[in-house]
């Protein structure tokens, strides 16, 4: 028992630091998308730089973050060897590939379209080097159950990254308009979107110094028969991934290659910062999971635990379709949360949901090859739903613009939902209430097609009324199905 109270308690602070972490995050767009223009692709750019990082980073960590924690508790194997070894590996690989960045910078910043600003790119080599190294002692902290550390860190390093874009976004430019030859000094507005790449570098290099205890005291060693048998286990890992970053950043990096119907950058800040919104339901999947996560590895060895998952992924999707209404039926108020030069976007929101929503159902059905030790099927599912999201931007992007961005995700993920759940009927079954779960679709499509009626034909704030009675109206549903409140008001006395 005290060992579950230690991981729930662990889980909660892992979890909150996440999610409290990705909202403050969030809170740059507002800054972003009213202090730099559409026009001027400034967010576009933003967007782009951070899709490469995000690939990069799952490059130069190369599944190492996992394959220490199975190694680290793997009888005979030596921890601190195995954290020295990881440590030496991830950290040389980072130096060469700022190595490389910088012997290339040229034709690389061409190729990239970054010709005038080669600075864009190796500052964010340099941040995402450092980031690839600091993910082995972060997850040394975890490994030495040391959850507060660990989340203040992480904490540290969003507060400061937001207070410093505050400054020089907000604060500064104000300032420069009066005083010029003062604020002159520390503060150059040509440098624009810049200062969002050298702010996230600077917050980087300062978190590496709280290492100092995670990083001394001990002597580096590299073991190199221990580091192949580490590769082996972590190739699979990487595969996986690279499918499951590109199958988020692919749209991102590719746009701008293959967009040539006016200001790519531009038109893909307005898609990024739609699809900001529609976050609200990535929030809640990350939630989930690490709610999710130490319960069904927990629960593998009940007997009645498939229908514990049924019945797990039943109130997933109610709740997901229920946070989709909401978005959907108050998107004229979160409008407001980017600039209005993005607004065009809006019509993203719905699609790039329900893309979240299917990739939330399909890290639910992940756990059957989880459980019985086959993750290469993950790696053949996100791979081929890669495919398609690649294949459908490269087709009709050029066409359509980001709209085609939208639908690609939803493909990807939807491709990758359906083979999970067919090919797992086959090799671990669960009787999931298809029939159930059907008729919330049913009603949760028949609310959003209402909801859209009343936005073309009334407009304005008056569609607060009837979005709401339809909100109201699938929380009845649920309450009536599946969530009986009279149980609930017994409980706490309220009805004898």
């Amino acid at each position: 028992m005290a060992n579950m109270k230690s991981l729930a308690k662990d889980t909660a602070i892992y979890g909150l630091s996440s999610i409290v972490g990705r909202f403050l995050n969030y809170l740059l767009v507002p800054l972003y998308t009213t202090q730099l223009s559409a026009a001027s692709g400034g967010y576009g750019v933003i967007t782009n730089m951070y899709a490469y990082t995000a690939l990069i980073l799952v490059l130069l960590t190369f599944g190492m973050e996992t394959t220490f924690f199975r190694f680290a508790n793997k009888e005979g194997e030596d921890p601190q060897k195995v954290y020295s070894t990881i440590l030496t590996a991830v950290g040389f690989t980072s130096l060469v590939f700022i190595a490389l960045i910088f012997t290339f910078i040229t034709p690389l910043s061409d190729v990239m379209g970054y010709a005038e600003h080669p600075s864009y790119i190796w500052v964010m080599a340099i941040t995402v080097a450092i980031d690839a190294f600091q993910c082995i002692p972060f997850a040394y902290l975890r490994y030495k159950k040391r959850p507060i550390k660990f989340a203040v860190l992480k904490m540290l390093f969003i507060v400061i990254n937001i207070l410093l874009n505050l400054v020089f976004f907000l604060v500064l430019p104000k300032l420069y308009a009066d005083y010029p030859d003062v604020i002159g000094n520390i503060y150059d507005p040509s440098v624009g979107v810049g200062y969002a790449f050298y702010i996230n570098l600077a917050c980087t290099g300062m978190i590496t110094f709280c290492f100092y205890k995670e990083l001394t005291g001990f002597k580096y060693a590299f073991d190199a028969a221990l580091m192949k048998r580490m590769l082996q286990y972590s190739w699979p890992i990487l595969v996986l991934g690279i499918a499951g970053i590109l199958n988020q950043t692919a749209d991102k990096i590719l746009f701008p290659y293959i967009y040539k119907a006016g200001n790519a950058h531009e038109q893909l800040g307005i898609y990024s910062a739609a699809s900001k919104i529609a976050m609200i339901m990535a929030m809640i999947t990350q939630a989930f999971r690490y709610a999710y996560e130490p319960f069904v590895f927990g629960k593998a060895k009940d007997k009645d635990n498939r229908d514990t998952y049924a019945k797990a992924m039943k109130f997933f999707i109610i709740f997901t379709l229920l946070a989709f209404l909401v978005v959907m039926g108050y998107i004229d108020i979160l409008k407001f949360l980017i600039g209005k030069d993005y607004w065009n976007g809006i019509g993203v929101i719905p699609i790039v949901m329900a893309a979240e929503i299917m990739m939330g159902i399909y890290f639910n059905l992940s756990f059957w090859y989880k459980l019985i030790d086959k993750t290469i099927w993950g790696a053949w599912f996100s791979g081929i739903g890669c495919a398609v999201l690649i294949a459908i931007n490269v087709i009709f992007v050029p066409q359509y613009g980001y709209l085609a961005c939208a639908w690609a995700g939803f493909a990807g993920y939807g491709t990758a939902m359906t083979l999970s759940y067919f090919v797992g009927q086959k090799y671990y079954p669960i009787k999931y209430d298809l029939s159930g779960i059907g008729k919330y679709v049913a009603l949760a499509l028949i609310c959003f097609v209402i909801m859209k009626l009343c936005r073309d034909y009334i407009g304005g704030l008056w569609l607060i009324l009837p979005n709401t009675l339809l909100i109201l109206l699938f929380l009845a549903y649920i309450v009536k199905k599946d969530f009986p409140i009279e149980p609930i008001l017994r409980k706490l006395g309220i009805r004898n």
